[in-house]
């Protein structure tokens, strides 16, 4: 029993079946070998689909990431006066830039280069420890110490071309030249008007870059397209002149309380411009005509500065008495008088509506139209002009240039404002023959003058002169436009008659002694803006004339806003015209003629015998 019962049990044991947990147990690993298998044979086919198939593609976009084609501008071209005086130029210079996440020691990288970029050491270890990725160094720094620092290979410090815009003068002919922003952009101005010229063409460089926008540490920059300079202009401008214009302009207005100023010197023939001021007195009360925007440098007096607007093109303003040559030359034109013809002046008429009345008062006058001219008489005026009539009058504004943009356009430039046959009034017949309608920029007025001293041709002004070239080499702008706009009987008459107004009228302050001078004064009340009505105590003072009279070469307009201590024409602006017409005549080695003309007797015109 015991035998049987221990042989039974251990074939029991023997028979015994594993279990079966146990036999899946190989079929999983197989599963997991074939799935990783079949996983890796994937990312095998994809890594030669990437690196052999696709290698061209993906290597051309991971270089893309990090390579970028940067514009490179071009050197910006000079601007020079009429005798090569150098007036705006841009200097070559080196841009230095960090990557401070590259720099592992700023202490010491700081020491090294503190000498060659010229920044304190204490200030250069703050600007490299900021982490931020891109710091700027040194934006000017000099061409030469700008290889010294390539050639160096500081860590994590990258060095670009880039140029600075100097202006050796100063402020000089500031509200002329203009400005450029810190893209070196012309903004106002000559820089604003030729941009894309003065600019040149902007060039491409490849360079390889850190996320931050700075180069990678052993990359190199190639030149894809070199950056051609921007040509250069030569102007009319005389830097002497224009430094004595706005001299002069400058304490007249500061001796008179003006708010702006313009002086404008032209080459009678030619209608080159050899100077153009444009000042502002940042210390006189702007009023309700607010202030006027300027540059805020002073340009040697005080308080004025160069207006951002160059006013003798974009502001305009009603003129007043020296309006008056357009009806005389429009009545000599028509032949309908004589520097003789007697006019009887009263003191006043009305005429739609309104009062007109002469500055001074005074009874019934008996005055030829030359002493009407000289003594500045608005009823004389008025009736030298009815004589021509509306049609006649606004005619002859057009004939002489007003109301039209000239050929400078320079940048904001203004045609002026004029009335026409659609919008008269009944007073205009008064009102516009005194320069009390229109509105019209300084350099319309000083054109008009510029054709009676030019035998009736009218000549546009020219502010450019010429071009250029990086190579050194010039090429001349065409010659101003001309045309015959009074005849030259007509011119000459007014040229004699505009010398009594200096001799023995109002603009005796204009005299320059052993030169003949032409010119009229004016002062215009000024019409405050919104209102049917003139701004109290307000006046615009001019002056404009030329010289040597008997054989012009010069003509000149000085307009000041709003005086104070004084408010005629004849005593704020002829003195300035005096004193640099004087300056230019000599300067330019202009004999004197000798001449004397005699003045008419009873002409006697009181200075403040114009105002309008």
């Amino acid at each position: 029993m015991s035998a049987h019962y221990t042989s039974t049990h251990a074939r029991t044991r023997v028979a015994r079946k594993p279990p079966r947990t146990l036999s899946r147990m190989p079929r999983r690993i197989n599963l997991l070998r074939a799935v990783l298998i079949l996983t890796f044979l994937l990312l095998a086919l994809r890594l030669f689909q990437i690196q052999i198939v696709n290698h061209a593609r993906y290597a051309k976009m991971s270089v893309a990431q990090v390579r970028v084609d940067l514009p490179t501008s071009a050197l910006r071209g000079g601007i020079y006066d009429r005798n090569g005086q150098i007036l705006a130029v841009s200097r070559p210079t080196s841009l230095v830039i960090a990557d401070d996440f590259q720099i592992k020691s700023p202490l010491r990288e700081a020491e090294a280069m503190s000498p060659i970029v010229k920044v304190p050491v204490a200030h250069l270890v703050s600007l490299l420890s900021e982490k931020n990725g891109y710091v700027m160094v040194n934006k000017q720094l000099d061409l030469s110490d700008g290889r010294r620092m390539t050639n160096d290979a500081f860590p994590g410090i990258v060095v670009q071309s880039s140029s600075i815009r100097s202006y050796p003068n100063g402020t000089l002919a500031e509200s002329l030249l203009g400005g450029v922003n810190t893209k070196g952009s012309g903004t106002a101005g000559l820089e604003y008007e030729y941009q894309k010229q003065l600019a040149g063409q902007t060039g491409e460089t490849r360079e390889f870059v850190s996320a931050s926008g700075v180069n990678l540490p052993g990359s190199h920059s190639t030149v894809i397209k070199k950056a051609t300079p921007g040509v250069g202009l030569e102007l009319t401008i005389d830097s002497s002149l224009q430094f004595v214009t706005e001299r002069a302009l400058a304490k007249q207005l500061k001796a008179t309380d003006g708010v702006t100023g313009v002086a404008v010197v032209m080459d009678v023939k030619t209608g080159q411009i050899l100077a153009d001021a444009s000042l502002v007195n940042t210390a006189a009360d702007p009023g309700v005509l607010g202030a006027t925007p300027s540059w805020g440098s002073p340009v040697g007096v005080p308080g004025v500065d160069q207006t951002i607007n160059n006013l003798a093109f974009t502001q305009a303003y009603e003129p007043g008495s020296v309006f008056k040559v357009v009806t005389f030359s429009a009545a000599l034109q028509a032949g309908l008088m004589t520097p003789t013809t007697v006019f009887a002046v009263p003191n006043s008429v009305q005429v739609g509506g309104r009062h007109f009345h002469d500055a001074e008062v005074h009874s019934l006058e008996h005055l030829t139209a030359t002493q009407v001219l000289a003594q500045s008489s608005n009823i004389g005026t008025y009736e030298v002009g009815s004589l021509v009539g509306e049609n006649g009058i606004l005619a002859q504004v057009e004939r002489l240039g007003f109301g039209a943009t000239t050929s400078v356009n320079f940048p904001g430039e203004t045609s002026g404002l004029l009335v026409n046959a659609d919008n008269w009034y009944p007073a205009d017949q008064v009102a516009l023959p005194i320069g009390q309608v229109d509105a019209v920029p300084p350099i319309q007025v000083l054109d008009a003058y510029n054709t009676i001293a030019n035998n009736g041709v009218l000549v546009e002004p020219q502010l450019v002169r010429g071009y250029v070239y990086a190579n050194g080499t010039t090429k001349a702008a065409p010659q101003s436009a001309t045309r015959q706009a009074l005849t030259p009987a007509v011119a000459g008459t007014m040229n004699s008659m505009l010398q009594q107004v200096v001799l023995d009228g109002t603009g005796t302050n204009a005299i320059i002694p052993g030169y003949s001078v032409a010119g009229k004064t004016g002062t215009a009340s000024i019409p405050y803006p919104g209102k049917d009505a003139l701004l109290s105590g307000a006046y615009n003072a001019s002056f404009v004339g030329f010289a040597p009279a008997n054989a012009p070469v010069l003509s000149m307009i000085v307009v000041i806003e709003r005086p104070t201590s004084t408010i005629f024409g004849g005593a704020v602006a002829a003195p300035v015209f005096q004193q640099v017409m004087s300056y230019a005549l000599h300067h330019y080695g202009i004999p004197s003629n000798g001449t004397v003309v005699k003045p008419l007797k009873d002409a006697n015109a009181s200075i403040g015998s114009d105002v309008t």
